[in-house]
């Protein structure tokens, strides 16, 4: 796909993501984030669709928030919102469509991710935990309730005890793979510094873009020690964040 046809999928999946129905009966924020969207005003969008999500969080609203944000020049805020669409909904298209025209776009490189975390994002992040929980508790139920209860176990019951059991071996790959892909945060402020140390003062080896995926190794006091590409380093904790919010 070349550049211009890149760029009119990504208006049309804009437009697409705009017109998309209120999230929730009467929120008043996601109308008034799509009326100032539709007038051009897309700092005020922004804001609507940041105020939306503080009620309710929703993968359509953050793919327009995204959009409010990349119309307002801020790569890395707007890459941040669609990842986290996708963590949300990975069966959606708009949010995945609108990254790969950021990266056709702007120096922004997709997430390096293991294959347990690759893996991981087949489903919405909170299914692996239900399947893992229910699945695990099935497989004990049937295998230990009959005995107690002195019911003859019927050779159903080892079936799908073991079926049971297949599907949490399954899923713990995943599910290990949904701890570690909450390490992983996007470069929110433009020319920030990766350094030697975490001081101000600390020798320079890098500057990130905004949008860059990196990985927390390890924090002390407000500097994260990061993965990025261009090599490991400390950073300031407010530059970065992370595609789950709230967990770091």
């Amino acid at each position: 796909m070349n550049f211009k046809a890149l760029k009119c999928a990504a208006l049309m999946l804009g437009l697409l993501a705009v017109a998309q129905n209120c999230p929730a009966t009467g929120d008043a924020h996601f109308r008034a984030g799509v009326a100032a969207y539709e007038a051009g005003q897309f700092e005020l969008a922004a804001q609507a669709f940041s105020g939306s999500l503080a009620d309710q969080t929703g993968s359509g609203t953050l793919i327009n928030l995204g959009l409010a944000n990349w119309r307002c020049g801020r790569t890395g805020e707007a890459v941040l919102a669609w990842e986290r669409a996708n963590w949300l909904n990975p069966f959606g298209h708009a949010a995945s469509e609108n990254l790969l025209y950021a990266r056709e776009t702007s120096p922004v490189s997709p997430l390096e991710l293991t294959w347990f975390e690759e893996a991981s994002t087949w489903l919405p992040a909170n299914w692996w935990t239900w399947l893992a929980g229910g699945s695990l508790w099935v497989a004990v139920a049937l295998a230990t309730v009959p005995g107690f209860l002195r019911i003859r176990k019927a050779g159903w019951h080892q079936t799908a005890s073991a079926l049971a059991l297949g599907v949490f071996l399954l899923s713990l790959a995943p599910s290990i793979g949904i701890v570690t892909r909450s390490n992983i945060g996007i470069v929110l402020v433009n020319n920030t510094m990766l350094r030697l140390t975490p001081t101000q003062s600390a020798e320079i080896t890098a500057s990130l873009p905004p949008g860059e995926p990196v990985r927390e190794l390890r924090q002390r006091g407000d500097f994260l020690f990061v993965h990025a590409q261009s090599g490991n380093g400390w950073v300031e904790r407010r530059q970065i964040g992370f595609l789950v919010p709230g967990m770091k």
